[in-house]
């Protein structure tokens, strides 16, 4: 050692850490990525080669100090890079359901109804089923169903559906026989 780093070391430790962080290259190294691309179209990215058969291409990657504004990727390439064209996908809206039932209850109507233990028309098979559990007996005719449940506590219940598995009838409630 030398006797300037023998009294930096002594007298303050700080100190030598802070002049040897400030010897540190300021630059970062930029690493190569491969971009690969078979005949299928599926794109890989390694940082080894790619194997025979696939389309090569290099990027140089950069990794940039903290609170640094530039782009770490290059910019996009916006030529076509593997000649397969795709076609446009259909539009799909996701999230709305058509009623199925006519008349159509909305939730709220149907909700109160399952907890009022109530079946009112448009209701379906299945908020049916919540609200008496599975039937008894089924009854199945043309195109109506019709699902039988025996007295429990000196009631019993029948509902018949339609062929879109909804309730049949005029917006009237029925009592469930519970």
């Amino acid at each position: 050692m030398t006797v300037m780093e023998d009294v930096l070391l002594s007298s303050n430790p700080r100190c030598f850490l802070l002049s040897t962080l400030l010897c540190l290259p300021l630059a970062s190294a930029a690493t190569t990525v491969h971009r690969c691309e078979d005949g299928e179209g599926r794109i890989t990215f390694t940082t080894l080669s790619c194997t025979a058969g696939e389309r090569l291409s290099q990027h140089e990657v950069r990794t940039y100090l903290p609170g640094s504004t530039v782009a770490v990727m290059p910019d996009a390439d916006t030529t076509d890079t593997s000649g397969m064209k795709i076609p446009p996908r259909p539009l799909v809206v996701v999230g709305r359901q058509e009623a199925p039932c006519d008349p159509p209850i909305d939730a709220r109507q149907r909700r109160d109804a399952i907890l009022n233990k109530r079946i009112i028309a448009g209701m379906t098979v299945r908020d049916v089923e919540s609200v008496l559990g599975k039937p008894d007996k089924i009854n199945v005719q043309n195109s109506s169903t019709s699902y039988r449940y025996t007295p429990k506590r000196g009631r019993s219940a029948q509902v018949v559906f339609d062929e879109k598995g909804c309730v049949k009838g005029k917006p009237q409630t029925a009592k469930s026989p519970q």
